[in-house]
């Protein structure tokens, strides 16, 4: 099972700066992969292609780039790019998004937004896989009057959705190569997501998916405090009903109820309950939570994991 990490860098002077250097600092540990989310800020693509050109002991990836406010063709040249940037070691991670920032952020309205990833995920994989579509649907059109071919990029972009509803996860079954769970724990993995997106990639004819866990957590003594400021911090998921629905699924009330907070027996025992739960990966964010300390502790020990 591959153990990576979320980078995240706190009040950093500069970020690229210092995410490469988060980077080195994994890979130094024995961490597989590096992943970078996608809000408002850094473009993750290009900052997994940066990251994974300076560590190139490590795969990186986007977790995850929001469909809507974007478009295939354009995400399909990002992800080409990082992916020749790094000599096939990109992933590229989607989500629905949230209708808060949706609509606040771009203007647009959050609708039909299983429709919408659907429509995504068919263009963007033609794309990946030929540099060419024409992809005609009823939300968007991608299609290529001119070549979409990245020199140097492997074809087939490695597609993983960040999907944990039924509708979500039958797509990502159906269209992609995998999903990236976050804050569902091993029982809501194991009873209802993994059993979910196998079963559609089945009867769609494609291989096993990857089950990629993004599982909040840090190796730490001082557990009361860090627990304090996980419920603050991941108080924002617990309004969206995909998170809520998974943390519910999990046995959780908040969405602290599925972080990984303890000693290095603790969190090692949650991660072989993920691996369990059918995850193939498990990437842990919010290392940071409880300064430089802990993170190196939770670094050493999810780096012996994954040796």
């Amino acid at each position: 099972m591959t153990v990576g990490v979320a980078l995240n860098p706190i009040d950093p002077t500069n970020q690229i700066e210092a995410s490469v250097e988060l980077a080195k600092e994994a890979a130094d540990a024995g961490l597989r992969s590096a992943w970078f989310g996608q809000t408002f800020g850094a473009d993750s693509p290009q900052l997994a292609a940066i990251v994974g050109r300076e560590v190139p002991e490590l795969q990186v990836g986007t977790s995850a780039i929001p469909v809507f406010g974007r478009h295939p063709l354009l995400v399909s040249s990002q992800a080409q790019t990082a992916q020749a940037a790094t000599h096939g070691r990109y992933h590229l991670g989607l989500a629905l998004g949230t209708k808060l920032l949706t609509e606040a952020g771009f203007g647009i309205p959050f609708e039909r937004p299983i429709a919408r990833l659907r429509e995504f995920l068919t263009a963007i994989r033609q794309l990946n896989e030929t540099g060419s579509a024409d992809f005609h649907g009823e939300l968007l059109t991608a299609t290529t009057p001119i070549p979409a071919r990245v020199p140097g990029a492997e074809p087939g972009v490695p597609l993983l959705v960040a999907a944990m509803g039924p509708q979500a996860l039958r797509a990502s079954g159906e269209l992609a190569d995998g999903i990236l769970p976050y804050l569902a724990g091993p029982r809501a993995l194991a009873e209802h997501i993994v059993p979910a997106v196998t079963a559609a990639a089945e009867a769609a004819g494609r291989p096993a998916p990857r089950i990629v866990a993004l599982v909040h957590g840090v190796v730490t003594d001082d557990v009361d405090a860090v627990r304090a400021t996980v419920t603050e911090n991941l108080a924002f998921y617990e309004q969206v009903p995909s998170y809520a629905r998974a943390i519910g699924l999990s046995g959780g009330r908040r969405a602290v109820d599925v972080a990984v907070i303890g000693d290095e027996k603790k969190v090692a025992a949650e991660v072989r309950r993920y691996r369990d739960a059918g995850a193939t990966e498990v990437v842990f964010a919010g290392t940071e939570v409880a300064g430089a300390a802990d993170r190196r502790r939770t670094w050493a020990l999810l780096g012996e994991l994954a040796g």
